[in-house]
């Protein structure tokens, strides 16, 4: 394989790539960084020896990710206030034009899914992913992880489970929730309290991930009455230089809130029955840098 070819090969494969390692370490920096690693090892490796190329990759790019995760959590950083993962911009209504499918891709790659995600163990994490989110057979998971196959239907029932228990239930119909998105935007930005306590589901909760470099709660707020009180509040101070911009992160519609040309933070909200039941905010400049030009 010449080299020109095993780059196309790559590129080819580089989406899955992202989106296992994504969905593994909900970091997209890191993501980007394992990708690039699985790259190097792709192209000094005898790619005359390699019979499938993709499953090749996504055994590289799994392994490498579960290596990245278990170094993350042997640092036992300290994070300050709530943590969120990095925005991910996805384009699954224009990839994914079958619902079904969409819904799929869209649920394991959600906000809310991913900190339910950070509670398993790398290998439970890796087998969630690659049975959940692209469909692996278990014969092949346990040829990818190099473990074998009852041990992998084990960590995939435990990890199934654990998700099923922590996981809110929430609509991912991409137009109720774009509309209800627009609605909590003219709502929020107008300071309009009645307007919110509408749209806001009563027990619905705020999660604000800052890491202590933004101005944003240091707990979950829950309640409509909370909810809506503290971005009303929130809206009093809003810089006059401020922009919105509706873009698809996560598998569904998100305001990213523009000072001048900088991101200053992105909501997301998920909805059930009609009613919005939970506010997610990222104010943490370094998550959202990468969203700068899109």
């Amino acid at each position: 394989m010449t080299a020109d070819l095993a780059t196309d090969v790559f590129e080819e494969h580089r989406p899955l790539l992202t989106g296992v390692a994504y969905r593994m370490l909900g970091r997209v920096a890191d993501a980007e960084d394992v990708v690039q690693e699985a790259w190097l090892r792709w192209y000094q490796a005898d790619r005359a020896a390699v019979r499938e190329p993709r499953a090749y990759l996504v055994r590289v790019t799994t392994r490498l990710a579960i290596d990245r995760l278990r170094q993350v959590r042997s640092r036992g950083e300290a994070y300050v206030g709530p943590w969120l993962p990095e925005p991910y911009l996805t384009e699954f209504v224009e990839t994914a034009p079958d619902f079904a499918e969409r819904a799929v891709l869209a649920d394991t790659v959600s906000l809310a899914v991913l900190v339910v995600l950070e509670s398993l163990s790398p290998l439970e994490r890796a087998v969630f992913v690659l049975r959940e989110a692209f469909g692996y057979p278990y014969a092949e998971i346990a040829t990818l992880l190099d473990r074998a196959e009852p041990a992998v239907r084990q960590l995939a029932g435990r990890a199934r489970r654990h998700v099923a228990e922590g996981r809110p239930r929430y609509e991912v119909d991409p137009v109720r929730r774009r509309d209800l998105t627009e609605r909590f935007l003219a709502a929020a930005s107008g300071g309009d309290l009645e307007g919110l306590m509408s749209l806001l589901a009563p027990d619905v909760r705020l999660v604000g991930d800052s890491g202590g470099k933004a101005k944003a709660p240091v707990r979950v707020l829950h309640t409509a009455d909370k909810v809506a009180r503290f971005l009303v509040g929130a809206a009093r101070s809003v810089p006059a230089d401020i922009s919105y911009r509706l873009l698809e992160t996560n598998g569904g519609p998100a305001l990213l809130v523009l000072s001048g040309d900088k991101p200053d933070s992105l909501f997301q909200v998920d909805i059930a029955d009609g009613r919005i039941t939970a506010v997610y905010i990222v104010r943490n400049p370094d998550k959202l840098r990468h969203l700068t030009g899109h």
